[in-house]
């Protein structure tokens, strides 16, 4: 295939940002030693943001969108990889200053190439992606860092987003006890569904008053959304409790006190998928298609057509969109 369709985003007068389907050759495509035939990609909260001009994520035009893509080496200038290989590339620079996986063919730098754990599929690669990833970095994180299911309680925020659901799910497939924060009481079923033993709504908590210390309830934490609510968390971890920050949902800023960390022990981990390198990337998909693997996957994934995806983006934007959405380029 020499000719395919990508999904390009543009920028007009330095102002507009527009995503529209355009016709492409390999010759257009950014550097890299491993050619891949794309067959799934994924949409993420920064795709979306991206494709929409919501956020400057952008930091190229034009871009082919997708942070996330699985497929199959159709060329390979690096010995670790040959063609009909199967392979994941998610994050570092794609979809965002090189072009990504929202097209039918992409050319990636091999060190951003992580060859198919036994035990994975193309389509589950995707449907846990950079979300899943970044979930399954932050449970080695914590266990790293001490986290053992006798601890006690782990609670998960911005519960229904990808990151969220399949932390529940990987969380409770390993034995903890998960409680989820939401603000989306409809949404129970699915999170009990997932394994939360609890559900906590966001407008229970009055997050302003939140003292420098309250009650210890929480032997870990994935925290989504930053602001008040990791504040929050922060003030109520348990004795040594351990907290992987990963999302800013709400905020990128954070008020809060040392005495939690002085106090308490607490540990604050920050959680960067976006350009995590080997081996410990590798380390984490092979965790992914083993002890780490979604239970319920099938719960937590909506698939979609290619030509479906523009229209796909107003629904992330807005918060209407629960668990991951697969984006089917090429399979």
């Amino acid at each position: 295939m020499s000719d395919f369709t990508a999904l390009l985003i543009e920028q007009e007068n330095d102002k507009s940002v527009s995503a529209g389907f355009r016709q492409l050759s390999v010759d257009d495509l950014d550097a890299g030693e491993v050619l891949i035939r794309v067959a799934y990609s994924s949409i993420n909260y920064k795709d979306a943001l991206a494709a929409t001009g919501k956020g400057k994520i952008i930091r190229r035009f034009p871009c082919i969108g997708g942070i996330d893509l699985s497929g199959v080496v159709v060329d390979s200038q690096d010995a670790r990889f040959k063609p009909g290989d199967e392979v994941i590339a998610t994050s570092f620079d794609i979809g965002v200053s090189h072009h990504g996986g929202f097209a039918q063919m992409a050319r990636i730098p091999a060190k951003w190439v992580v060859p198919m754990p036994t035990g994975l599929n193309l389509f589950d690669a995707m449907a846990i992606g950079t979300a899943g990833f970044t979930a399954a970095l932050g449970v080695v994180r914590m266990e790293a860092n001490g986290l053992v299911p006798a601890n006690g309680p782990v609670v998960v925020t911005g519960a229904t987003g990808g990151v969220g659901s399949l932390a529940i799910d990987m969380l409770a497939a390993a034995g903890y006890e998960v409680v989820a924060l939401t603000g989306k009481a409809e949404e129970r079923d699915y999170l009990t569904e997932l394994g939360a033993t609890d559900i906590v709504l966001r407008d229970s908590i009055d997050f302003e008053r939140t003292r420098p210390l309250e009650t210890g309830r929480w032997a870990g934490a994935v925290d989504n959304v930053g602001g008040q609510v990791l504040h929050w968390l922060l003030a109520t971890m348990q004795q040594a409790g351990t907290v992987a920050s990963i999302g800013n949902a709400s905020s990128f800023d954070i008020s809060t006190t040392v005495f939690p960390f002085i106090l308490r022990g607490v540990s604050l981990l920050g959680i960067d998928s976006g350009y995590m390198g080997f081996p410990l990337r590798q380390q984490v998909w092979e965790r992914l298609a083993g002890d780490l693997h979604p239970k319920h996957l099938g719960a937590v994934t909506r698939l979609i057509e290619f030509d479906e995806l523009p229209a796909a983006f107003d629904d992330f934007i807005a918060g209407r969109i629960r668990g991951r959405t697969v984006v089917r380029i090429g399979a």
